[in-house]
């Protein structure tokens, strides 16, 4: 049996030590927000954040998921991700929004990291999240946003 925390919610499940979590979130508990993309932690579309870290959950085994996993549902009880999911239906960023839940999260462990990240750091941050659609200048525009508003806060 593996115990799990996620979005705060014990789950006791009868799965494999060496399943990949986001199939433990996805097919076992049944969170579909969390995506499948290419399976080899390449494109970000799994990024869930495991202990406020920002993982790749297609490679990362449940036995090594010790601690507290949030994912894209968990966002909701988040203010910096409330505030990063505001910036991106206010910037419009999402074109067919397969990738924004994995951007969401990888965007928001970086901004609660550093609350106010040079444009360039964004840009090296980001870089390991892929988006077919090519929003890239919207993404950075959305946490730019958000940067700056902490600062003013």
């Amino acid at each position: 049996m593996i115990n799990l925390t996620i979005n705060g919610q014990q789950h006791e499940l009868d799965i494999p030590d060496n399943m990949p979590l986001l199939w433990a979130i996805r097919d076992v508990v049944g969170m579909k927000g969390t995506k499948f993309g290419c399976g080899i932690a390449q494109c970000g579309a799994c990024t869930v954040h495991l202990n406020g870290v920002a993982t790749r959950s297609c490679v990362t085994p449940v036995s090594a998921a010790t601690g507290e996993i949030t994912t894209i549902e968990g966002m909701a009880d988040d203010p910096v991700g409330k505030k990063v999911q505001q910036a991106w239906l206010d910037l419009g960023v999402a074109q067919c929004g397969y990738c924004q839940g994995g951007q969401i999260m990888n965007a928001t462990a970086l901004l609660k990291r550093t609350p106010e990240p040079e444009t360039q750091a964004i840009v090296d941050e980001m870089a390991g999240n892929l988006c077919r659609c090519g929003t890239y200048n919207r993404i950075l525009a959305a946490i730019e946003r958000v940067s700056t508003e902490e600062a003013s806060s």
